[in-house]
């Protein structure tokens, strides 16, 4: 049985959209993993009595006082944050696009009774 042309085109679209998906969810995934890791960063610098920290600036290690590496910690913390609500935003108009195409699909598929 030959599938028609329509068919193909779009189960390809259907594919397509969940690639996408995937991979909204994927980028989403590791920005919630950074920001648990933000967010454990600074209850350790909390606990630290020393004014004087150390952050990473790719394969350097450079000196900050307490209170920047916090306010920086802040700053990625809020991006990610901001990041992730753009991503979920994302995932549920894919997911509501992949609902819709997959009763499409199935219409199509369905034996037509005469």
């Amino acid at each position: 049985m030959d599938v028609p042309r329509q068919v193909q085109d779009k189960l390809a679209q259907f594919q397509n959209l969940q690639n996408q998906l995937q991979m909204v969810s994927i980028q989403r995934q590791q920005l919630t993993l950074g920001n648990t890791d933000i967010s454990n960063a600074k209850k350790e610098l909390d606990k630290v009595s020393d004014e004087r920290v150390y952050r990473m600036v790719g394969p350097l290690l450079l000196e900050t006082n307490k209170d920047e590496g916090l306010k920086y910690l802040e700053d990625e913390s809020e991006s990610a944050t901001n990041k992730i609500k753009l991503l979920e935003g994302q995932e549920r108009k894919l997911a509501e696009k992949l609902n819709q195409m997959r009763d499409e699909l199935n219409a199509m598929i369905k034996p037509q009774n005469p």
